[in-house]
């Protein structure tokens, strides 16, 4: 039986770092569900004292196979186990732009990157149409999003992405952020900051950012675009396409450090999400799935599904607590999926 091992990324948080192997294999296995790999046996093991995912297939790794496990949040190089030796595998990766998108911004309550990731990946993976997040043509909404983490991994991958966030200190940071970076990296670009109106309606800002990864890409009009509205994401009537996004992902509040940031983030995350879920999911395409981070001490997952149900979305079905994970004494994160019928 062909085996695969796949050395993960160090992360930078400690904490995180402890449960990313366990994370990783959980994200393999929905993965390999969503886009139809055969009844892969995944695991983790060491080798020479390292720790390596560990892919045994009936059959080799097809090229298809291989592009789903290069996404992986942690991947960070693959091998094919021949007796005691590992013979590389070129990981094949959507990489539209530097690293340093997703890991130079540092700041007080920044959810970490790679799980960012994984939850993109394993909401994409639910929906009817996974793979359009391998070649880019998944559409990205963060209804939540803070100072864009979602949005910068979203770009890194070559993805379209909007984010909704009503705090414009937050807004101010990001379109600050996302503008030096991308001149101190040089690349072809339009920035426009606007009033966001509707029918005579002040409803906030809005940033449109046009973007390439060389000049070539841009004189050939492949660009990637970023949209930041700051307004209210429990009223988005006219702000977003109907059923023109493929997938939602967004940390819900996790009732600690988010106390701060005004009235939305003030009322119950549940509160929230039922006023808000009417307005996402008239965003989402037939088929789209939307996937939600949140904290189990201030949302009880089982009010969550009970929630998702009442707003016409189907929680995908998945192993118990498998990306359940300590972040610190008051955080106890986990994900749930759910996929819009029709």
């Amino acid at each position: 039986m062909p085996e695969h091992l796949i050395l993960l990324a160090p992360s930078a948080n400690r904490v995180y770092a402890a449960d990313a192997p366990r994370l990783a294999e959980s994200e393999l296995a929905a993965m390999a569900a969503g886009f139809g790999l055969a009844d892969p046996d995944v695991g983790t093991t060491r080798l020479a004292g390292v720790a390596y995912l560990a892919l045994r297939t009936s059959d080799e790794l097809t090229d298809d196979a291989v592009q789903v496990v290069s996404q992986l949040s942690a991947a960070h190089a693959l091998f094919r186990r021949e007796g005691s030796l590992l013979a590389p595998v070129p990981l094949q990766r959507r990489a539209s732009y530097p690293d340093d998108l997703v890991t130079i911004q540092k700041y007080q309550g920044k959810t970490n990157e790679q799980w960012t990731r994984l939850l993109l990946n394993v909401t994409a993976a639910a929906t009817r149409r996974p793979g359009k997040l391998l070649d880019g043509t998944l559409q990205v909404l963060d209804p939540m999003c803070g100072r864009g983490t979602t949005l910068n991994v979203a770009l890194s991958l070559g993805l379209d992405v909007t984010g909704v966030d009503l705090d414009i200190k937050d807004f101010q940071a990001y379109s600050a952020f996302l503008k030096t970076w991308m001149r101190q990296h040089r690349l072809k670009h339009s920035a426009d900051e606007s009033s966001l109106r509707t029918s005579g309606r002040n409803r906030g800002k809005q940033l449109q950012v046009e973007v390439a990864p060389t000049k070539e890409a841009h004189k050939a009009g492949d660009t990637h675009h970023v949209t930041y509205l700051s307004t209210d994401t429990t009223d988005l009537d006219g702000l977003i396409r109907p059923r023109s996004v493929d997938v939602i992902v967004t940390d819900t509040p996790y009732g600690v450090q988010h106390g701060s940031h005004g009235d939305r983030l003030a009322r119950s995350p549940l509160e929230l999400l039922d006023r808000a879920l009417p307005t996402w999911c008239e965003t989402l395409r037939a088929g789209g799935a939307i996937g939600l981070s949140y904290n189990r001490h201030v949302a009880p997952r089982a009010e969550l599904e009970t929630l998702l149900v009442t707003h016409g979305l189907a929680p995908v079905a998945g192993a118990a607590d498998a990306f359940r994970h300590r972040v610190d004494a008051s955080i106890d994160r986990d994900l749930i999926v759910a996929r819009k019928q029709g």
